[in-house]
């Protein structure tokens, strides 16, 4: 009774647009008192503390700014400029440019947010111009960033480890082929609706040009090989791969294209800084959830009545699917992996799901529900920049949803898509 008045004042709380950190915190320490009298106040701090705190969750802040300082850069721009070269001879060119762009910058800032925001600031003014109704140019930059929670690094993924106790490092392995695969039927997709309206090739293709193109930003596809060859390598780990990231991202920015000076730093801390503080104001709430449902042995007491229901894992991961899916509806990616992870491990591991490949399942879960209204972070973010109607996109966008799902259910069902290089790589 007290889990489900919990989460009915969670929802009042939310609906009356307090922020969803607050919310959480709030609904937690009231059922402590409830349950445990006063006496427990003094643990609050502690746990928040103690939940915001662990090593693993340092990669976030530093994958954030990374984003932040190649956006600031010119690092962003010399990378949309090589894949015009490389994709504009085809119809619709630019919708390729979109989606070819925002897997790249996946390798480098794991936010969806910060890929929307750094490369849809530059394309989607730019497809506009060459005829690209508002819609469709913020349904191609607002889909296409998603891959960015899929593609490794991803912050999500961090998380997930975390609240998991997973391998960071193999979650990002097992996140290479749905994204590249995810982003090649993206591409078969803009390029059938770029024939059915009729939309530019932007330019013919040049060797010329491309190599330019290529020479510009060649510094810039150095980044991905230093940041992801180190963390597979072994040579670092992905929280010290996240510090690598800001590092070489400042040396490239900075010493090589000198396009980022004190200004343009500070402002890409701030937005670091801010972007960060959402993400682990809800950690440190969602910690006190966590402790208050183990301590009443919620996360045990779901599993087993679902094992009663069903051993079946096919059965399982349909049920979960749906349940993240509905999640992603309401949920910012992060506050759904702290609040509902914890809670369904023990029935993940009781039906003998792997819980990388579960990661994954997760991931792309809520890679979905941030192209799905109401809240939809990366769609709202796509329109703002757009200035286009939420709705009218989404009747554009629920296309490239669509491939987000048919990845979905390959990876839910036929794990070698996510977990094959998982096995060759670590057996």
């Amino acid at each position: 009774m007290t889990v489900l008045l919990m989460f009915a004042g969670l929802v009042a709380l939310v609906l009356i647009n307090v922020p969803i950190a607050v919310a959480l915190a709030a609904v937690a320490v009231a059922a402590m008192i409830a349950t445990g009298g006063a006496d427990l106040l003094p643990n609050v701090a502690l746990v928040m503390y103690g939940g915001a705190t662990q090593f693993p969750l340092l990669a976030i802040p530093l994958f954030i700014l990374a984003g932040a300082i190649m956006n600031a850069s010119g690092i962003s721009r010399r990378l949309i400029a090589f894949a015009t070269a490389l994709l504009g001879f085809v119809r619709g060119g630019l919708s390729m440019v979109a989606i070819g762009s925002s897997m790249f910058f996946a390798e480098i800032s794991g936010s969806a947010v910060a890929d929307v925001v750094a490369l849809g600031s530059i394309l989607i003014p730019a497809m506009r111009r060459k005829g690209y109704s508002r819609a469709f140019a913020a349904a191609v930059c607002s889909s296409s960033a998603t891959l960015a929670v899929i593609i490794p690094p991803s912050i999500p993924m961090i998380l997930y480890a975390v609240m998991s106790d997973s391998s960071v490092v193999q979650l990002f392995v097992a996140g290479i082929v749905p994204g590249v695969l995810g982003g090649l039927l993206m591409m078969v997709l803009a390029y059938w609706f770029a024939r059915r309206r009729d939309l530019p090739v932007e330019q013919a293709f040049d060797l010329c040009r491309l190599w330019a193109a290529f020479k510009d930003a060649s510094w810039t596809f150095l980044l991905p090989v230093i940041i992801l060859g180190g963390i597979f390598g072994g040579f670092v780990t992905a929280t010290e791969g996240a510090g690598l990231a800001v590092a070489a991202a400042l040396f490239v920015g900075g010493a090589i294209y000198r396009e980022l000076d004190w200004r343009q730093l500070g402002r890409a801390m701030i937005e670091g800084g801010v972007q960060t503080a959402v993400v682990m104001l809800l950690v440190a709430a969602s910690a006190l959830v966590g402790v208050y449902l183990t301590e009443q042995r919620l996360p045990q007491e779901l599993a087993a009545a679902i094992a009663r229901l069903t051993d079946n894992r096919y059965v399982v991961l349909a049920l979960l699917n749906l349940l993240f899916l509905a999640l992603g509806l309401f949920l910012h990616s992060a506050a759904a992996i702290i609040l509902v992870v914890p809670i369904v491990m023990p029935l993940v591991k009781a039906v003998g799901i792997d819980p990388v490949h579960f990661g994954l399942i997760v991931t792309l879960n809520l890679g979905i529900g941030q192209q799905t209204p109401p809240v939809a972070s990366v769609l709202i973010t796509a329109c703002s920049i757009a200035k286009a109607d939420v709705w009218e996109v989404t009747r554009v966008n629920v296309y490239f949803i669509a491939v987000l799902l048919a990845v979905l259910i390959l990876v839910t069902y036929v794990p070698f898509v996510p977990m094959g290089l998982v096995w060759l790589f670590y057996g």
